[in-house]
């Protein structure tokens, strides 16, 4: 099907607006221009059913949105189903033992002196770098190594019963 010149020059004119309009929908370079591809193509064979005179980007921007909102469906229905079929791979059996090996490492982190307990928590719960942790004490970078290092041997200790501390299980260090 070829295009009168005019509707040519409005569909290669609205591309750019298209591509920013899809870049917003998605994030993503890639979806964006495939998005666009497919507008692009969606509009030159649907053309026969855009009226003449009003404004050809708006049209392609409804065709754009609509498509992107179809594969939003698409792909949510396609991954509740991919689950749904393998969910009992997908599943691990409850273990009771994490249960009650949450609630020793609770008392053993509410034992610590609040200084020790702060740093670990916040190095090894919540990700902080050393630096980061120290800035937020105040305190030197070092003195955080040190308040992690002893509230580790410290829990350590508590729950394996080992005064020493000797073997430092994965989740410490």
């Amino acid at each position: 099907m070829s295009l009168q010149p005019s509707v040519h020059d409005a569909m290669l004119g609205a591309v750019p607006q298209l591509r920013a309009f899809a870049m917003k929908l998605c994030r993503n370079v890639d979806q964006a221009d495939d998005l666009v591809q497919e507008t692009i193509a969606r509009g030159c064979k649907n053309i026969a059913l855009f009226e003449p005179g009003t404004n050809m980007v708006a049209w392609l921007t409804t065709i754009l949105r609509n498509h992107f909102l179809s594969e939003c469906r698409r792909a949510s229905y396609r991954l509740s189903d991919a689950i749904e079929d393998h969910v009992e791979t997908l599943s691990i059996p409850a273990v009771q033992f994490a249960s009650v090996e949450a609630q020793q490492l609770r008392l053993a982190l509410a034992e610590l002196p609040e200084p020790e307990r702060v740093a670990l928590v916040m190095v090894l719960g919540a990700g902080y770098e050393y630096e980061e942790v120290a800035r937020a004490l105040r305190c030197p970078t070092g003195t955080v190594k040190s308040r992690v290092s002893r509230g580790r041997r410290k829990i350590l200790s508590r729950l394996t019963g080992d005064a020493g501390g000797s073997s430092v299980p994965a989740a410490f260090h």
